[in-house]
């Protein structure tokens, strides 16, 4: 019993700062931060799987989103960080932009087609797509991936 508790690694605060130093040095501890012109993906709430732009800062808990509306569908409202996902996108903005100025930096960065093209976006498309089948186009889908695994079994017998 002794034995193996002397073999358990001992975690001191000290051993525990030397690894965060280690990461802050590194640059690896945080890149998306919550600042105007960051693209975020609602979570929970109405606006749900929804993409927005963080346009102001309210305070330590909530920030001030806009889609803009005409572009994904989200009108400007405030909204607490805990219901928004972050993304890489940054847009370079003043704080508390206006709707035309948001969706001019939206253009001019071609934010939303870059969104759509990283492996989180097709994920989120793709589940949208699935969940939008008809009955039918369900039956198609089932049968096509019959097809497809008796297609893999006769090829792996071959081997």
């Amino acid at each position: 019993f002794w034995l193996k508790l002397s073999k358990i690694p001992l975690v001191t605060p000290a051993s525990l700062r030397a690894n965060q130093s280690a990461a802050v040095m590194s640059g690896k501890m945080y890149t998306r931060f919550v600042q105007p012109g960051r693209l975020a993906l609602i979570t929970f709430g109405p606006c749900a799987g929804k993409m927005c732009t963080i346009v102001d800062i309210v305070d330590q808990k909530r920030v001030v989103v806009d889609g803009p509306e005409s572009v994904t569908g989200v009108r400007r409202h405030m909204m607490p960080i805990k219901r928004l996902s972050l993304t890489d996108f940054h847009m370079q903005m003043r704080r508390g932009a206006r709707e035309k100025t948001l969706k001019k930096a939206l253009e001019k960065g071609e934010v939303m087609k870059k969104w759509s093209e990283t492996a989180w976006g097709k994920k989120l498309s793709a589940r949208t797509t699935k969940q939008n089948l008809t009955d039918f186009e369900r039956f198609k889908l089932m049968v096509a991936r019959k097809k497809r695994a008796i297609q893999v079994k006769k090829a792996l017998k071959k081997k």
